[in-house]
This record gives C-alpha cells, sequence and structure tokens, in this order.
C-alpha cells in the first residue's frame, strides 16, 4: 500500500471537486473549531490622527492622459475621445500601476518591548516620507495609550533619507544589551531597524534612553546601490547583525553590522551566485529573499522561479525550488507569474508563494512539489504573510479546540491597492486514536491540509460586506469619472499588525472562542484599534457601516491636492506651432502664403528695421562672412570657408544662406533692441536668442556661447547690441525667397516647393564640386541616392573664380575594411550628405630645430593633415616651451603609428594629396 500522499497536492483547493487535501466536514468542524474573523464595530478606537501619517503619493494628474488630450484643444480643432485613448494606450497605465506599488508592503512594523506593557510602532513620515517615523503604545489602565513628541506629533529619527522609504524591516533582540560609560547615554538595545529605498539600504538601532524612558533611533550606516535598484531585503534570524539585500538585477549581498564597515558606509559582500539563465530568465523579475534553516542558506524568488542559494562550502550551489510551470493545468502558464513571496512561520523550511491566480505553500525539502496549493481568486495580490492560528484565537474561554489552536496557521494573502484580503488556514491532519494506522503514518508524514475553504477578511473594519452594499459601492466606482480612481475617494487600510497576546489581554476581555486585536494605519492618517473574533461563519452586515452608503467615498489624503501645500499656479501654456505642423506635413509653401495674403486686422505696428539699423546690420553681417558672396559665387565663397572637417549637409546649408538676398537676412538677424515683447499671461516677455560669434563664419554657427542674459532686461543687465540668430528657422526662409522670386523652382506653383528637395539638391550640387575639386585618384566614393551627376551641366563661374585650396573628401569607418565592398556598411552614417565630410588641406612649414625665434600657432599644423584653425588670441612660444612641445610631439606621432583608424585615413589623405 502507498502512504505517500504527495500526489494529493497537485490538485489545487478550489480548482477540482473534492479537493483531496482539504478538511471540510461537520466532524472535521468539532475538531477545528471556528476558522473566520469577524471584527467587532463597537471596539473600533481612533488611538492617533495626523497627515504625517498619510503616504501622499505624489499629485495625480486631475485628469488621465486621453482625458487631458480630448478636452485641453483648441474648440476648433478638437481631438477626438477615440484618437485620444489610441494616443494614451501607448504610454500604458499612468497612475494605477505607479501608485499599486507604492502601496505594495506593510507600512506599519511593531516591535515589542521586553518587560513592559509596551510596543513601537514603526512607518515613514516626512514630506517626502523619507524619515523613519515612531510611536509608542502602552497599556495602561485596560487602555492603549499613544505617546508621540511633546508637540502632539510623531517621534522621528534624526536621519533623513532624503528618498521615499519602500520599506522597513524589524529584527527584536531576546536579550536587550547594555553599553557602558562611553555611550552618550546608558542604554539597552532592543532592537535593530533595517530601512531601505530604491537606491539605498539604512540600518538604525532601537534603544531606551534611561534618562528619559523613551525610545531613540541611532543611525549605524547605510549602503548606496548607483547601478541598480533594490528590490527586497531581510533580516538573519540565525546572527543578529546580518541581513541580506536583493537587487533588481538578481544580485545579493550580505551585510554584517559589526565588520565590512567604513565611518557609516558598509561595503557588504556580494555572493557570487551564477542564476539558471533557461526558461522566462530574460523576463524575469526578482520578488524576495528570505534565509532558510541554515545562516548560509537562503531562498530567492522570482517571477517565474524560487531557488535556494546554499553556500555551506565555500562554493553557491544554486537548487530550484519551485517553477510556473508547476501548476500544469490548473492556471494559464503563459500568463501565470509569481507576484509575493513570504517564509512561513512554522519553521524554517516552508515558505508561501503567489501567483496570478495560485496560493503555494512549499517546502526546501521537496523541491518541485508543492505542500499544499489554492486558487485564490483575488486580482494581484502584493502581500502575504503567515501567522500561528495561536495568535488570531488568543485569550478564549473555550479549551475544545485547544488542539487546532497550537497547531494551526492562517495565511494572509491580499492587495491594499484593491482592499480586498482573504485568510487561509492549514495544519496538520486529525489526530488520530493512538495505536491505528492513521495515527502511525501520521508519525512519518509531514503533509498539511487545508483547513475549511478560505474566508474573506476584512481588514478595513467599517465596510458592510452586505449584496446591497457591494452592488452600490461598484455602481458608485462606475459613476466616478475615469479620470479618478475610488481610491482618492474611500479611506483605504496601508498598514495593520496584530497585538501580542500579553497585550490583548490587558485590552480585552477573553472571547468564547478567541480573536486578536488589530491595529492599522489608514489612508485617511487615522491610527486605529479593533477587536477581532473567531466566529463559525462570516458577518453578513455590519450596521454601522450600513446605515451610511456614503461612508467608503469621501474624498481622503491619498493624495495631497491642497492648493496651500502647492503655492503657484496650474496653469497649462499652450504653444501655436502651426508652421512647424505644416513644415512636418510638407504644405509649408501654402501656409505661408495664405498668411501673406489676409489682410492684418490688429494695431499696426512701428517698423522694425530703420535706415541706421540697416546700415549696423549690413556691417555686422559682413564681418559674419556675408559680404563675400556679392563679387563671387555662393558655393566657392563656402568652400573656401571650410576650416574644420564640415558634412556635405552642412556646407549645403552654408551655400543656401549665403544665397539669400539681404532683405531676408535682415528677418533672419537682428539685435535685442530691435525685438519686441510678446503678451503672456497678460505681462510682456522679452524674448532671448543666441549671440552671432565674432569670428567670421557662416551659419550653422560651430559651437556657440550661451547667453548671458535672463528673460528680462533691468537696470543692472543692459540691453544688448549684439547681433542675435537666426530668429526664423531656414526652411521658412528658402520658401520666403521663393515665393518672392516667383516660385520659379515649384512644379505646379506654390504647392510644388518644398524646402526638403531645394536642401536635398543643394547637396547634390556640393557632392559633386567636391569630386571635382578633389584629386583625380581620390578613392572616396559617395554613395548616396541625392548625389546626381552634374558632368553635363558644369558651373563656368566656379572655373572662372580664384585657385581654391586642395580639399580631402573622406568618409569616417566604424571599423577597419580591407575590401571596397564592405566601405559602406560600415559607414558611420548610410545618407552619403552626413557620412561624406570636407576638409581643407593645408601647407606645411616644417620649424628648424636650431631655430631659436619664437613661434605661434602654426606650430600645431604638424600634428594633423586637417587644417587646424584656433579662436584665439595669438600666442608666441619660447624656446622652453617648444623643447616641451617636441616632447609631446614624440609621443603623439607614437600613438598616431600604433593606432590603425588613423593610420588607414592618412593612407588615403597622402593617396589623394601625393
Amino acid at each position: 500500500m502507498d502512504f505517500s500522499e504527495e500526489w494529493k497536492s497537485v490538485f489545487p483547493i478550489g480548482s477540482v471537486f473534492g479537493a483531496p487535501l482539504l478538511l471540510s466536514s461537520p466532524s472535521s468542524k468539532a475538531i477545528l473549531g471556528p476558522l473566520c474573523f469577524n471584527p467587532k464595530p463597537q471596539t473600533l478606537t481612533q488611538l492617533f490622527d495626523s497627515p504625517s501619517l498619510c503616504p501622499l503619493l505624489s499629485p495625480p494628474s486631475r485628469l488621465s492622459l486621453s482625458r487631458f488630450l480630448s478636452t485641453s484643444t483648441t474648440l476648433d480643432s478638437p481631438i477626438p475621445l477615440s484618437a485620444a485613448s489610441s494616443i494614451a494606450s501607448l504610454f500604458g497605465p499612468q497612475l494605477h500601476d505607479n501608485a499599486a506599488s507604492l502601496l505594495a508592503h506593510n507600512r506599519l512594523q511593531f516591535l515589542k518591548c521586553p518587560h513592559d506593557n509596551t510596543v513601537i510602532v514603526f512607518f515613514s513620515t516626512g514630506c517626502n516620507h523619507d524619515q523613519v517615523g515612531f510611536l509608542l503604545l502602552s497599556v495602561k489602565e485596560r487602555n492603549l495609550q499613544v505617546v508621540g513628541d511633546p508637540k502632539g506629533g510623531v517621534l522621528t529619527a534624526n536621519k533623513c533619507l532624503n528618498q521615499r522609504i519602500v520599506k522597513i524591516l524589524v529584527n527584536p533582540v531576546v536579550d536587550c544589551v547594555c553599553f557602558g560609560a562611553n555611550d552618550s547615554c546608558t542604554s539597552n538595545i532592543l532592537g535593530y531597524l533595517l530601512v531601505y529605498t530604491m537606491s539605498s539600504v539604512h540600518w538604525f538601532s532601537i534603544k531606551i534612553c534611561e534618562s528619559s524612558e523613551s525610545p531613540i533611533l541611532c543611525y549605524i550606516g547605510c549602503k548606496i546601490f548607483k547601478s541598480c535598484s533594490i528590490v527586497d531585503a531581510c533580516w538573519s534570524p540565525h546572527l543578529l547583525e546580518e541581513s541580506m539585500v536583493l537587487l533588481e538585477n538578481g544580485s545579493l549581498f550580505l551585510f554584517d553590522l559589526n565588520s565590512d564597515r567604513s565611518d557609516i558606509y558598509f561595503r557588504g559582500t556580494r555572493l557570487k551566485v551564477s542564476w539558471d539563465d533557461s526558461g522566462n530568465s530574460g523576463n524575469r523579475k526578482w520578488l524576495g529573499c528570505q534565509f532558510s534553516w541554515h545562516p548560509r542558506v537562503l531562498i530567492v524568488a522570482s517571477s517565474d522561479a524560487v531557488f535556494l542559494v546554499d553556500w555551506r562550502h565555500d562554493e553557491f550551489k544554486v537548487t530550484c525550488l519551485a517553477n510556473i510551470y508547476m501548476f500544469g493545468v490548473y492556471a494559464p502558464i503563459e500568463k501565470e507569474r509569481f507576484l509575493v513571496f513570504s517564509k512561513a512561520v512554522s519553521d524554517n523550511f516552508h515558505f508561501v508563494l503567489a501567483s496570478d491566480s495560485m496560493l503555494v505553500l512549499c517546502d526546501v525539502r521537496k523541491p518541485m512539489m508543492p505542500v499544499l496549493q489554492w486558487a485564490h481568486g483575488l486580482d494581484k495580490p502584493c502581500y502575504v504573510d503567515v501567522f500561528r492560528l495561536s495568535e488570531l484565537r488568543s485569550n478564549s474561554r473555550e479549551s475544545t479546540f485547544e488542539w487546532a489552536t497550537v497547531s494551526g496557521f492562517g495565511i494572509i494573502l491580499g492587495s491594499f491597492w484593491n482592499c480586498e484580503f482573504s485568510l487561509f488556514c492549514y495544519g496538520p491532519p486529525l489526530p488520530s486514536h493512538i495505536g491505528s494506522v492513521a495515527s502511525e503514518i501520521s508519525k512519518i508524514s509531514r503533509s498539511f491540509y487545508s483547513w475549511e475553504l478560505p474566508s474573506d477578511f476584512l481588514l478595513s473594519g467599517n465596510k458592510c460586506p452586505c449584496g446591497s452594499c457591494l452592488v452600490r459601492e461598484e455602481f458608485l466606482k462606475d459613476a466616478l469619472p475615469e479620470w479618478i480612481d475610488w481610491q482618492q475617494k474611500r479611506d483605504i487600510v496601508l498598514g495593520f499588525g496584530i497585538l501580542s497576546n500579553d497585550l490583548s489581554s490587558l485590552l480585552f476581555e477573553s472571547d468564547e472562542f478567541g480573536g486578536f486585536t488589530l491595529i492599522r494605519l489608514m489612508s485617511s492618517g487615522k491610527l486605529e484599534l479593533q477587536r477581532y473574533c473567531a466566529s463559525w461563519n462570516l458577518v453578513r452586515k455590519l450596521e454601522a457601516a450600513h446605515r451610511d452608503p456614503l461612508l467608503c467615498f469621501r474624498d481622503n489624503l491619498l493624495y495631497s491636492l491642497e492648493d496651500e501645500e502647492y503655492k503657484f499656479p496650474r496653469r497649462f501654456k499652450y504653444l501655436k506651432l502651426e508652421y512647424l505642423h505644416a513644415y512636418m506635413n510638407g504644405n509649408i509653401s501654402q501656409v505661408l502664403d495664405s498668411n501673406m495674403t489676409k489682410p492684418y486686422k490688429g494695431f499696426q505696428q512701428r517698423e522694425s528695421f530703420s535706415v541706421d539699423f540697416h546700415e549696423i546690420l549690413c556691417e555686422k553681417l559682413k564681418i559674419c562672412g556675408f559680404s563675400r558672396f556679392r563679387t563671387s559665387p555662393a558655393i566657392s565663397v563656402v568652400f573656401n570657408d571650410i576650416n574644420l572637417p564640415t558634412s556635405v549637409h552642412e556646407v549645403a546649408l552654408r551655400s543656401i544662406w549665403a544665397s539669400l538676398p539681404m532683405e531676408l537676412l535682415q528677418l533672419a538677424f537682428s539685435s535685442y533692441s530691435e525685438f519686441l515683447e510678446v503678451l503672456l499671461d497678460k505681462k510682456k516677455v522679452a524674448l532671448e536668442f543666441l549671440v552671432v560669434p565674432d569670428l567670421p563664419q557662416l551659419p550653422p554657427f560651430f559651437l556657440r556661447k550661451p547667453s548671458s542674459r535672463s528673460s528680462r532686461w533691468s537696470n543692472k543687465v543692459l540691453c544688448s547690441n549684439n547681433l542675435v540668430g537666426p530668429v526664423l528657422p531656414l526652411p521658412i526662409l528658402i520658401t520666403l525667397h521663393e515665393l518672392q522670386n516667383g516660385c520659379p523652382n515649384s512644379q505646379d506653383e506654390i504647392g510644388g516647393f518644398s524646402p526638403d528637395v531645394e536642401l536635398s539638391n543643394r547637396c547634390s550640387e556640393v557632392m559633386q564640386v567636391a569630386r571635382e575639386i578633389a584629386m583625380p585618384d581620390s578613392t572616396a566614393e559617395p554613395h548616396d541616392e541625392d548625389a546626381v551627376s552634374l558632368g553635363n551641366d558644369r558651373d563656368d563661374i566656379w572655373v572662372a573664380s580664384d585657385k581654391p585650396k586642395s580639399f580631402f573628401l573622406y568618409c569616417p569607418v566604424a571599423v577597419h575594411c580591407s575590401t571596397e565592398g564592405n566601405r559602406e556598411s560600415n559607414c558611420v552614417h548610410e545618407d552619403g550628405r552626413f557620412a561624406f565630410l570636407i576638409s581643407k588641406v593645408h601647407e606645411k612649414e616644417s620649424i628648424h630645430k636650431n631655430e631659436v625665434a619664437n613661434v605661434g600657432q602654426e606650430l600645431f599644423d604638424d600634428l594633423c593633415p586637417i587644417h587646424l584653425k584656433f579662436d584665439a588670441a595669438a600666442v608666441d612660444f619660447s624656446s622652453q616651451e617648444l623643447k616641451a612641445y617636441n616632447l609631446l610631439k614624440r609621443h603623439f606621432s607614437k600613438w598616431q603609428e600604433e593606432f590603425k583608424p588613423f593610420q588607414g585615413f592618412y593612407s588615403r589623405f597622402k593617396k589623394q594629396v601625393a
């Protein structure tokens, strides 16, 4: 006969009829006792109320993205709601997932003070919840009194973490450690506190100062992770000062508070664990870590698997304990993933896992074999914890169910964001008569059974669970606008804790079947206490909550939406980008022509350009190089103006700028004194542009200095007459030039002209000229579709101009190519107008070694075949500086000889100019 019961665990409770591991019958109830827990409304007590207890999430937009897009456009061109929803869907969820992740952890942590009827409650506080806050709860005269700071607020740690706290973990000390006279005050350590944010971990010690008899937090140290965010952390139950931290990339760090520390910064020991990269590890998301039965054995959970890490023998052995494929046909594997993980309190071998649809109890001694599993039916649970049934059924007057109370466990699973929690009770099989076969088997088998079906756990305690209230609540949720989450209206639970049995017995009389005392933190900032009692059935109606149907939909402080806390006005400013929209759609010429033909109905402004300003502007433009093209073709001026390596596209832009007439350049460049202030929010605001550089050059200008003025001139910052611009984009100027000339380049009058086509033609012309002026044996051949041959239509003007300097046309490559066929595939840019560069070849003047006379910036011409031009004052170098230069030059020449990309470039350069 097969006495093994492992086959029973593959049938989940709630998914199959007559699950083998479910104890639910009148005979079992007589042994197990009541397993439902109902709140007692008359015991609801408010302990503390403060806005500092609220999470105060980042204020969400008053409108969702789709709602904002559909309601914030102009009346003459509204965006349809369907189009707005499609755009919003591209960005994913805006608010729900972010807020739900911030409320994924229990925000309350308890620490029982030994030898005293006191418990310390820890939570996050501060304007950004970046500080540890705590309150002292003490039992006096059958009342729970709250002790905070003298001003009536919460007690806080002196250390501000400067980042929102994600989770707080408490590690109690069984035997208090007494310090001597070297400390600032004689105190006892009650425990340690581990607090982590997204990128840092911080440790505190919890002490009771004997002089004031109040708890204090002493900062121990921290560890900052700059390359990866933190997923989870845990204290070691075996070694008091050890803790483990799990990062988002799966890295594990072990910390010891007694060692590996420099000042307040801990280094930690990184565990060299190699994870299994098979299966779904590419999309794996790490969940948490817990110490197992040995201080060097760890359980690490991810979204698709759970691993046991054993490094007791100086090497890391990884064993897979569970994976998502264990559920078989009872869950959709392609959509299933583990969501939350926790260690059981029964021993250090068991742990619980919850996925999208399943709750599993596992044992590290039985890899890949669940001990017990349920179909939970909850929506995205984010919290799970295991309690002893003796904690939930304490202080009972009835001793009939003593065996079940001592032997049983309860799993609380749910979501703080969705306000849904369930209780799953389990324990060993029912006791058998001594000497029977079942009794002998129970001594060998360590199986667990589900005790009754899971029951709803009313964590809030003030919500009526009757059908009428549930239906009314769903209607209220549907009636809310789509951009408002119902969590903003209802007071939800953010954290909770259960008082120990000894403290609870001092507050309440014993119940018939026992119960527990719950302390919870609400999103309204209230700290509440309520008694729960064990019952045979769930409560059907709570009279207090049932009488007030709107109790659950009142505004609370979950989000900081009050105007007095945000003193700046909330306004949306809109920019009318009509010309940009027309340019992107290819009809810029049509929009310009239409606007130019419309009569101006507004107030007639004064002329912007006076005669004096015209002369000043012409003089400044001549300094910048715009005067030379009046007597020579624009393309020759642009090539003679090349100093640094310049792309074909940039040369084409310069040639277009050089061909524009002076009346259009007056529109493109101006001075601050000629600018008219624009009206913004009923206030005149001055415009701001960059100053044209003093060095003669054609736009687009290279490496301009940033502006040194603010948005408004003042007595201290006087108005400047510097030439600034361009104030109009080049496509606008090209189109205006075309309209001024009667559109000779348009195929069908105005609609046929395109600035992009004009720029493409100019790039082709520049490419052709560059090929003609390069040496005949040039190896750089452009591969551009726009680089058409102009051999049959050569410019006689270019031939008649002054003899140009030699130029070098080349294409930088990322990888050295030995064949011409691979050259194009390795270009930095596939488009020839950006890939090919044009640079001027200069004539080097050698300097004799014995020459004592000082030399200037021409000394650097030997360093590079490309002509170097300095935007600096002339400087003469002395003989000592020349000696240092020769030393550095030798090192630089040696580097050039060893650098293969430069040698490839230099060999092509010598071939062209030879």
